[in-house]
C-alpha cells in the first residue's frame, strides 16, 4: 500500500514538473504576463475596471524604474519588471484586456500593449508613441480602449498650452539633435492645444469622488508651464474612500496610496486636479 502511495506521489510530482517546464520560458516577462493571467482567470466575469485591479494587486511591489521605453529604434517594449506610473497602468489596462479574451496569451498582450501606446496603435518612431497622458486619454477613447470621463463628472475645461516636450527636447535623449522628431512631437503639441480637455480640479474632489470606480485610470494634471499630466495612478475604494495603486518613485516601487487621493493631491504643489479614463 505505502509502495502505491509513494508511486502516486511520484507520478504526480512528475506530472507537475512537466506542465512547469512546459510553461517555463526563457523570457521572465512573458512568465510573469502568463501567470498574471493565470490568476485573472478566476475572475474573468468581472468587467474590465475591476480586472485592471486585480491585475495591479498582482502587480504590487514591482521596483520603480524610469526610462525603461527609451530604446532607438523605437519598438514595443514589454517589460513587467520594472515600471513606471504609465507604464503600470498600460500593462494592467492591457492584461485586463487580454484577460478577457477566449484564449489569453502573452502575443496577445504585446498586441493590447501595443494598441494602447502608440498612435493608433501604430509603431513609427519616437514621435509615434503617446508621450501626453492626456493625449494617451484621447486617442484611446477613439480606439475604445478607455472612455474618457472627466467633462462627465468634473465639466470643468482645462485650457492650457501644452508644449514642454518640444521645448526641453534635452531632456528627452530621443529628441536630442533630432529636428524631425522635435518638429513631430510640436504639431502634435498644437493639435493637443487646440483640442478642448476637460478635468476635476482638487477642490471638487471630494464632492465627486463617488462618480468615480474602481479601476479608473486617471493622470494628475500639472500646472507647471507646458505639462498636461505629472502622474498616473489607478483609482480604488477602500472603506467608502477613494485611494489609488501607483508605482511610487518615492516608494521605489507599486503600492497603494497610504492617503486618500485628495489628501495626496492637496499636499502636493504644482498639481490641480486629474484626468480620467474608464477601462472599456
Amino acid at each position: 500500500m505505502k509502495k502505491k502511495i509513494f508511486l502516486l506521489a511520484g507520478a504526480l510530482l512528475f506530472g507537475f514538473t512537466m506542465l512547469f517546464a512546459q510553461q517555463s520560458t526563457n523570457n521572465p516577462d512573458e512568465e510573469i504576463c502568463n501567470h498574471i493571467l493565470n490568476e485573472l482567470k478566476q475572475h474573468s466575469e468581472k468587467p474590465t475596471p475591476e480586472l485592471v485591479v486585480e491585475a495591479g494587486k498582482l502587480l504590487m511591489n514591482t521596483p520603480y524604474v524610469a526610462h525603461t521605453l527609451e530604446t532607438e529604434p523605437e519598438q514595443l517594449i514589454v517589460n513587467l519588471r520594472e515600471l513606471d506610473c504609465t507604464t503600470y497602468a498600460e500593462n494592467c489596462l492591457a492584461l485586463a484586456r487580454t484577460a478577457k479574451t477566449r484564449k489569453p496569451s502573452f502575443k496577445h498582450f504585446k498586441n493590447e500593449l501595443q494598441l494602447i501606446r502608440y498612435r493608433e496603435g501604430e509603431i513609427n518612431s519616437y514621435p509615434s508613441r503617446l508621450h501626453y497622458f492626456s493625449d494617451w486619454i484621447l486617442d484611446n477613447d477613439k480606439k475604445g480602449t478607455v472612455k474618457s470621463v472627466s467633462q462627465s463628472i468634473g465639466n470643468t475645461e482645462f485650457d492650457k498650452t501644452i508644449n514642454f516636450m518640444s521645448l526641453h527636447p534635452t531632456s528627452y535623449k530621443p529628441l536630442k539633435n533630432n529636428a524631425v522628431f522635435i518638429e513631430a512631437l510640436h504639431k502634435q503639441e498644437q493639435e493637443l492645444t487646440k483640442t478642448q480637455l476637460y478635468y476635476i480640479p482638487t477642490e471638487k474632489l471630494e464632492t465627486l469622488k463617488h462618480q468615480i470606480k474602481n479601476g479608473d485610470i486617471f493622470g494628475i494634471t500639472s500646472t507647471v508651464d507646458g505639462l498636461d499630466i505629472t502622474h498616473v495612478g489607478i483609482a480604488v475604494f477602500k472603506d467608502n474612500e477613494l485611494y489609488f495603486m501607483h508605482a511610487s518613485s518615492k516608494a521605489e516601487k507599486v503600492i497603494l496610496s497610504e492617503q486618500t487621493l485628495y489628501e495626496y493631491l492637496v499636499n502636493r504643489a504644482s498639481v490641480s486636479g486629474i484626468m480620467i479614463a474608464r477601462p472599456q
